[in-house]
């Protein structure tokens, strides 16, 4: 979660959402590992400090690999 430094929106676990860049542009989209109300509480921080924030931790990533897709420019 360190290279997330924005949430926009109000989604649940296992939520299909867009991530973009800096600059706003859409790269790719992904099922989420947390909520976004979690991710909040997370965004910034290393894998190593979510369970101190959250007080559990269920996944080490916010979007697993296995579950994001890269969009073609």
């Amino acid at each position: 979660p360190s290279g997330i430094n924005r949430v926009e929106g109000r989604f649940n676990t296992g939520a299909c959402v867009a991530v973009v860049d800096t600059e706003g542009k859409e790269f790719a989209r992904g099922l989420t590992s947390y909520s976004s109300d979690e991710i909040e509480k997370i965004k910034g921080k290393k894998s190593s400090q979510i369970e101190k924030t959250l007080g559990y931790k269920d996944y080490d990533e916010v979007i697993h690999r296995d579950n994001l897709v890269i969009l073609k420019e």
